[in-house]
């Protein structure tokens, strides 16, 4: 078994948990023991309650020794300057991430690392030569979110690409991009916690928060921004269908501090429930009738593959989508649409009707779409380079504070 350094771009306990974490989980699971290193801060941070909160966190925890979170998981805070990525910042950047790295390591007995990172910005501060092998998981176009060092990010990722022994992608398009430079790149969509999310199938009790209604409820579960989400769509959606209640479940505005949700907030059948425990959101999702992903077109959407695709359908609920590039696959599963109000009317209609694709379809589909098949087939990847037997091995050297 191998020891992996899992360099996230997110914290452990963000509410909305993505790739990171789920990926660094099922490793441990396999059997592998983990170090999670929490976000760098590839943006700089905002003055806002939201950063403010995370930076107290963080603050807290640079003093801390990895904690462990399961048998084989240890988090790991860097004690690092956010968006520090020029100058006497980088500097500091770089001599603290790696002498943090040493003495974290070296606490837990890891001996010759693999690193797993979705740090876009991960040879700015880290020498690859330095681990048994090295792993780029490129989950999205993180330099199309709004505050981002867009022009750093691609310069540092396309060196990254190519210097990596492995590359995994999660959509056609940035399997397209990838390949420019790693001709090994290999693509996995985005998957699901299928047997958490089908638990939406039992007689579970409705949340209280949840507004009782006699009206076909519709809902939309994560982050809520404006760079992504079409709010003029939903709007629209929300004005035109009195007889549908909207249930909106994320944070607002996380990424993206101009999205405004005044309109929606106005609106007497729609409810903003905002963050929900992971734990508790197949008991939301037991109680609404139809699913929606109402993105826009552009940068980071044609890029990305939706986390809460496979959620929905491991919960059983028909999905009605905009049509971006990494769900056309998948359509005889669920009803994509352009981004156009009345073809999205139309599509959910036909659901609540019984029209589309059946449960049994829904669910035969996200069955197969799993993290532990997903890191299997991942790690089958890096035994047949030869990159798992490398482990306990002298062929390279451990990484050091130096």
């Amino acid at each position: 078994m191998a020891d992996f350094i899992v360099l996230s771009t997110a914290d452990w306990d963000h509410p909305l948990w993505t790739n990171k974490q789920h990926t660094a989980l099922a490793l441990a699971e396999a059997g592998h023991r983990v170090l999670y290193v929490e976000s760098l801060g590839i943006r700089a941070p905002r003055v806002g309650i939201t950063d403010r909160a995370r930076i107290i966190r963080r603050l807290r925890r640079m003093i801390r020794l990895p904690y462990r979170r399961h048998k084989n998981l240890w988090v790991w805070s860097p004690p690092v300057i956010p968006g520090g990525h020029s100058g006497l910042k980088l500097a500091l950047n770089r001599f603290l991430l790696r002498i943090g790295l040493f003495v974290a390591t070296r606490s837990l007995k890891f001996r010759f690392q693999i690193l797993w990172t979705y740090n876009p910005l991960t040879t700015l501060y880290l020498d690859l030569s330095r681990f048994a092998a090295s792993v780029y998981h490129c989950v999205d176009r993180i330099q199309e979110q709004p505050g981002m060092p867009s022009q750093l990010i691609e310069v540092n990722e396309r060196q990254l690409s190519r210097q990596v022994d492995v590359l995994f992608t999660t959509s056609p398009e940035l399997q397209a991009t990838h390949l420019r430079w790693n001709q090994a790149a290999r693509m996995f969509g985005n998957v699901a916690d299928y047997r958490h999310f089908n638990h939406a199938l039992q007689p579970l009790t409705c949340p209280q928060s949840l507004r009782p209604s006699p009206r076909p409820r519709l809902v939309f579960m994560g982050a809520i921004d404006a760079y992504k989400l079409d709010l003029r769509l939903l709007n629209y959606l929300i004005s035109r269908n009195p007889g549908w209640d909207f249930v909106l479940i994320g944070p607002v505005g996380e990424c993206d501090p101009s999205t405004d949700v005044a309109a929606l907030e106005s609106c007497p059948n729609v409810q903003l429930v905002g963050p929900q425990p992971y734990e508790a959101l197949p008991a939301w999702l037991a109680h609404v009738d139809v699913a929606l992903l109402p993105l826009q077109l552009n940068g980071y959407t044609r890029n990305m593959f939706p986390m809460k695709f496979f959620e929905y359908l491991s919960a059983g609920l028909p999905v009605v989508a905009t049509a971006i590039p990494a769900l056309i696959a998948h359509a005889d599963v669920a009803c994509l649409c352009e981004p156009q109000v009345e073809i999205f009317e139309q599509a959910i209609r036909a659901v609540l009707a019984g029209q589309g694709p059946n449960l049994d379809q829904r669910l035969a589909r996200a069955r197969t779409q799993t993290y532990q098949t997903r890191t299997e087939a991942m790690l089958e990847i890096l035994q047949q380079q030869g990159l798992l037997a490398r482990f306990g091995s002298h062929s390279r050297v451990q990484v050091t504070g130096s």
